[in-house]
């Protein structure tokens, strides 16, 4: 492998599914796995392509109960392409016939998959098979493969079908297979022109129509067939010793969502009959990719380099310019499997920090995309009696909550109710990132408009939501879930929820704090707009200082307690449970198959009260409890770290990378190996399965914005850069650039005990950095070093 390639080497069909994940393709509007195009879904294989934002709802009967599920639609399978010797019966995959070789490189500097296969015929005949594939990144409705037949030791015929498949099902994930998966419905197919079929269909609730186009290109005839949902084209091909044979498919997408466009199958139809050979598009698409690599220059050195540039890739691929002109959210899962059910949670909360500093337009599109569902939002506060705006835990097309109300345990095959909607954070996570957009785009006109409205609405929910409680003297935040996620109730309750989740309070005081503060600052014709619309007058503003100050936040032992009534629960005997099982990750299942509850411990899924340290530096993170009435220092903070660290079973990707960030400032000798679980937690699967369901996209955007700012302390507040870097001995020097109001291009470099800080020319104001020690200002085109203090 080189820093640039993610190589496979023999065919293993354990590892298939995790391969294919990692191998996707994909262009912000449209991904495909990297599953080889001659085989079929099956228990090995899944060649899954998916269009973002494009959802579809059905109704299933589980456990004694209907359950309604939106999913993101497995779209009809464009790759089919499949080949045998003339007179053979089966067609050649590496589960029918002897592989020699068989390698996959995917190209991370240009978007290409590349696969070579020596397929072996018997009597010393072998089939050598190339293929290259693409989804172009300049035109996102674009996919290419080309397929080079090479004959070793004998002359003969070759059988080729390409198709279009019609039939597909979303059954990507095994616990969801009791679930109705059949998505697609009415699929056609017909031809439009010589050597081009197509296919259409639509998603039976949501009525987006789907269309595909295909034109195949080879050195013969070719020949059309439709049946059953699928338009097939068949070649007959000639094979000499050593001479290569090439086909072309070449297939355009389009769906009843896209803009500017009067009919999908038209829109396919003329897309595929314009596009140029395969050289020609591999021109354009590599053109695209060299500007994407440009505008997120990371050169970190070393095997850690490679995992963050494979990272950076995926991040690319799901969120790329092309996802600045649709309405979708982060999906958790990329646009890389079906895990999640292509749902949008709060892992933008770990995405768009990075995105902010290299494409703040696809920032503000994903904040656009929470926008246009805040009247939802405000619809499902009014539902459970609140004000404001209540985002779901889960979302996906319109905004409702769309998380599953029963969840299935693989260790004891029970189907058991599922309260993570009780996540009311996620919307502190929405204003924590429409704020550090603007702060670090310097977009003034989205934050004094959409933003503004955003922000407002959820600091009046959580004002809405706080109670005082005379006795205590404090307001109270009551029956919500954390970012832990395994606690979701008392022991023996009732009811689900837990009170005074640490986390949820204290970034609720954010928001209400932010939200006032931008009042005071929004031009008056604005700010008198905006009150009134929604209403907000001078007694709501004063509970809202109110509440930003008098929110409780709960102690035991000298520590943050992770909710009111941590600290009374019983201790868990961790040790002999990892003698037990091993891999302790999912302890929430484990103990439920036992009959016993997690509710009952204290033991924590990922990071919950560590969290703060994640989202604030530790400057911020003191103001923020000295504002309400606490007094966190160091001592206080890492008593608190290592509290949490011996409880914590690190059942999420985003549990490393949070530990990581945090070590790295609380105790250093220990981080690395947290970081390092963030780095290989997909490519390594260290999940136990997971990652051929769909990469973590959270966590890797994560590993990304921890090189950009969690080492290098980068904060962008106040009109300024602020660094204040923590350099670790396996990552102490390497280089990145960013993109911060209006300056493309500035390089950073960190590199034994030195900041060096590179503006580029033009026309813009200096730049302001801020260190601990001292405050310099970069002019455009000027280049800083700075020596940094341990």
């Amino acid at each position: 492998m080189t820093s640039w390639t993610w190589d496979y080497d023999g065919y293993d069909p354990s590892a298939e599914r995790l391969r294919e994940s990692l191998c996707t393709l994909g262009n912000g509007y449209l991904a495909t796995r990297g599953a080889l195009p001659e085989c079929a879904a099956d228990d090995v294989h899944y060649p899954g392509t998916y269009a973002a934002g494009c959802y579809d709802r059905l109704t299933s009967d589980v456990a004694g109960r209907r359950v309604e599920n939106e999913d993101m639609v497995n779209l009809p399978n464009w790759l089919p392409l499949r080949f045998r010797p003339a007179g053979r019966k089966e067609w050649l995959t590496p589960d029918t016939a002897e592989v020699l070789d068989h390698r996959h490189v995917l190209r991370l500097s240009c978007g290409l998959l590349e696969r070579r296969t020596r397929y072996g015929l018997g009597d010393g005949r072998v089939l050598a098979v190339r293929q290259q594939r693409l989804l172009h990144m300049a035109d996102p409705h674009l996919a290419a493969l080309r397929t080079e037949f090479t004959a070793e030791g004998f002359t003969g015929e070759l059988d080729v079908e390409a198709a279009l498949d019609g039939n597909v099902t979303n059954s990507g994930v095994p616990r969801y297979r009791d679930l109705d998966g059949r998505h697609l419905t009415h699929a056609h197919a017909g031809s439009a022109a010589p050597e081009t079929v197509w296919l259409r269909c639509r998603t039976r609730t949501s009525d987006i129509r789907i269309a595909m186009a295909a034109r195949l290109t080879c050195d013969g005839p070719v020949s059309d067939a439709y049946r059953s949902g699928r338009a097939v084209q068949r070649a007959h091909l000639r094979l000499a010793p050593g001479r290569t044979v090439t086909v072309d498919k070449t297939v355009a997408v389009h769906t009843s969502h896209d803009p500017a466009i009067s009919d999908p199958l038209r829109a396919a139809v003329d897309r595929v009959g314009a596009a140029p050979g395969f050289d020609e598009l591999l021109e354009s698409h590599l053109t695209a990719w060299d500007q994407l690599w440009r505008r997120a220059e990371l050169d970190v050195p070393g095997e850690a380099g490679r995992v963050l540039r494979l990272h950076l890739f995926h991040v690319l691929q799901t969120l790329s310019p092309h996802t600045a002109d649709l309405d979708v959210g982060v999906p958790a899962r990329g646009l890389h499997g079906e895990a999640y059910r292509g749902h949008v949670f709060w892992d933008e909360l770990f995405v768009l920090p990075y995105l902010d500093l290299h494409f703040p337009e696809v920032s503000r599109a994903l904040l656009r995309y929470r926008h246009r569902r805040l009247d939802r939002a405000r619809a499902s506060a009014r539902a459970i009696g609140r004000r404001g705006a209540l985002y779901p835990w889960q979302s996906g097309s319109d905004g409702r909550e769309e998380t599953q109300e029963l969840h299935l345990n693989p260790c004891s095959g029970r189907w058991l109710p599922d309260h993570s909607r009780l996540q009311h954070h996620v919307g502190s996570a929405i204003a924590y990132n429409v704020w550090r957009y603007c702060e670090a785009s310097g977009d003034t006109e989205f934050l004094h408009t959409k933003g503004a409205e955003t922000l407002l609405e959820i600091a009046r929910f959580w004002a809405d939501s706080a109670v005082w409680d005379e006795d205590m003297g404090r307001h109270r935040i009551r029956g919500v879930v954390g970012p832990d996620e395994y606690h979701d109730a008392y022991p023996e309750a009732e009811r689900p929820g837990l009170d005074d989740n640490a986390y949820t309070n204290v970034t609720a005081a954010w928001v209400l704090t932010r939200a006032l503060d931008l009042l005071r600052t929004l031009p008056e014709p604005r700010r008198r707009e905006l009150t009134e619309r929604t209403g907000l007058d001078g007694g709501e503003l004063e509970q809202w200082e109110d509440v930003s100050r008098t929110l409780h936040v709960p102690f035991h032992d000298g520590v943050i307690s992770q909710f009111e009534g941590y600290g009374d629960l019983a201790e868990l005997d961790w040790d002999g449970y990892r003698k037990r099982y091993g891999d302790i990750r999912r302890l929430d299942r484990i103990l439920e198959a036992e009959g016993d509850t997690v509710n009952r411990y204290r033991a924590s899924k990922q990071a919950d009260a560590l969290m703060l340290g994640y989202l604030f530096s530790p400057a911020e993170l003191r103001s923020l409890l000295a504002r309400l009435g606490h007094r966190l220092d160091d001592g206080r903070w890492q008593r608190t770290v290592e509290y949490y660290l011996r409880r914590t079973s690190h059942g999420s990707t985003l549990s490393g990378l949070v530990h990581g960030w945090v070590l790295a400032r609380a105790r250093r000798a220990d981080a690395w190996a947290y970081c390092q679980e963030a780095l290989l937690g997909d490519v390594a699967d260290l999940q136990g399965g997971t990652t051929g369901e769909g990469i973590h996209l959270g966590a890797m955007a994560g590993t990304l914005d921890l090189v950009q700012r969690g080492l290098t302390g980068l904060e962008t507040r106040e009109g300024a850069l602020w660094l204040d870097p923590v350099p670790l001995p396996e990552l102490s020097s390497y280089t990145f650039s960013l993109r911060y109001q209006g300056h493309w291009g500035v390089r950073l470099r960190l590199e034994h005990g030195c900041l060096e800080v590179e503006v580029p020319p033009s026309d813009r104001a200096p730049i302001d950095i801020r260190l601990p020690d001292r405050t310099v200002s970069v002019a455009p085109g000027e280049t800083c070093r700075l020596a940094l203090t341990d």
